[in-house]
């Protein structure tokens, strides 16, 4: 198949997060299935406008705006095209206007809740009408594919028919074990928060954490790997609650690094306020790290088995308190580490890009799906 994928981001640009590794990890797979895939994304600086990364060719037009105009040109003036993969970051590619090729719309999360955390009120209430009205209308015959049944649960709550609705889990860059061989947990109670510095993920809650639990464990540190436009606010916050000198911020890492720091680490925080699967709790719990984390958010009822894995928590006072329990007790941190990675290994992106594979075959496939009402899911 000659697959088009469209994402505002892709992997290597600084900003990237989840959903755009899901990109490549299942694009780099479908390429060498023998598919033909373009990612069509948005330039950043340093970046090339057109280059093949492992059977991926990238083409990169507009910013982080203008890119979704850019991507109507594209598919305007591209026809060679047999599928659309429309990856949908709270606003969609818009693709059934511009092509009438077969789209799957890939939706990791619903933003909701993000809406009001990024914008002011005008703003957030329209792009949630973007996404919560106009955007299933227009996508109502194309089929949809997500990262988690949560996920799954409010499409058919924003009108998405379950039968076109398949759940593919995300996969886990499963590490060479000698990437951490020999690394010891931090000799003092140490936090690892990692993503994308940014509002909805609410790092300031892994800082509020810190300056609630450090008076009843000295030598407590929180260290926020990644990057993002709101870490001068989270700094700020770290300054006025006292905290500066607990917290380190170790910015964008190689992968080797990022899995030596989440091997050191007692505890993963992950504070967010929405997340599509939590692909961060993954890679954490690959390295035996129990995740604590909101069962609001959505998928992490999922990347998170409550008490066998690590802990959710349903607000503030609780996300504190289950932080502080893991602290206090090394045999439930070590229960929790040897569960994590057992559940860790049972994900991997060979599997997600398979499942992906699979949905773009029925699209492309004259054959209708069957309309059972049921959210399929693929393994």
């Amino acid at each position: 198949m000659r697959v088009l994928i469209l994402s505002w981001r892709d992997v290597a640009h600084p900003e990237a997060g989840g959903s755009e590794t899901f990109v490549d990890r299942v694009g780099t797979r479908l390429a060498a299935m023998g598919h033909r895939v373009t990612v069509f994304t948005a330039r950043y600086p340093g970046s090339l406008p057109d280059e093949v990364v492992e059977g991926c060719r990238y083409v990169r037009r507009g910013g982080r705006n203008s890119v979704y105009a850019q991507a109507a040109r594209y598919l305007l003036t591209h026809r060679d095209v047999d599928v659309v993969v429309d990856i949908q970051n709270g606003v969609p590619f818009w693709s059934p206007v511009w092509s009438r090729r077969p789209v799957v719309a890939v939706v990791h999360h619903v933003h909701r809740e993000q809406w009001p955390e990024v914008f002011g009120p005008a703003k957030a209430r329209f792009g949630w009408w973007l996404e919560s009205w106009l955007a299933p209308r227009l996508y109502a015959r194309e089929r949809y594919l997500t990262v988690s049944e949560a996920t799954a649960a409010e499409l058919t709550g924003l009108g998405i028919p379950a039968a076109r609705i398949t759940v593919a889990y995300s996969g886990n860059d499963l590490p060479d074990p000698r990437l951490t061989a020999g690394i010891p947990r931090t000799a003092y109670p140490s936090l690892v928060v990692l993503g994308r510095v940014v509002p909805h993920k609410r790092v300031e809650l892994a800082v509020d954490t810190v300056a609630a639990l450090r008076p009843r464990h000295p030598g407590l540190r929180l260290t926020v790997v990644g990057t993002g436009y709101w870490e001068e606010q989270v700094r700020r916050h770290a300054e006025r609650l006292g905290v500066a000198d607990a917290v380190d911020f170790a910015g964008f890492v190689d992968e080797a690094t990022k899995h030596r720091l989440l091997a050191a680490a007692w505890v993963a925080l992950l504070p967010s306020v929405k997340e599509g699967w939590g692909l961060v709790v993954v890679e954490a719990a690959a390295q035996g790290t129990p995740t604590v984390a909101f069962a609001s958010a959505g998928g992490t009822q999922e990347s998170v088995i409550d008490g066998v894995t690590g802990l959710l928590v349903d607000d503030e006072a609780g996300f504190v308190s289950a932080v502080e329990r893991l602290l206090s007790s090394a045999p439930l941190r070590h229960a929790l580490g040897e569960a994590a990675v057992a559940h860790a290994w049972q994900f991997s992106w060979d599997t997600t890009a398979k499942a992906v594979a699979r949905v773009l075959e029925e699209a492309t496939s004259p054959a209708p799906r069957p309309d059972d009402g049921a959210v399929h899911f693929e393994s």
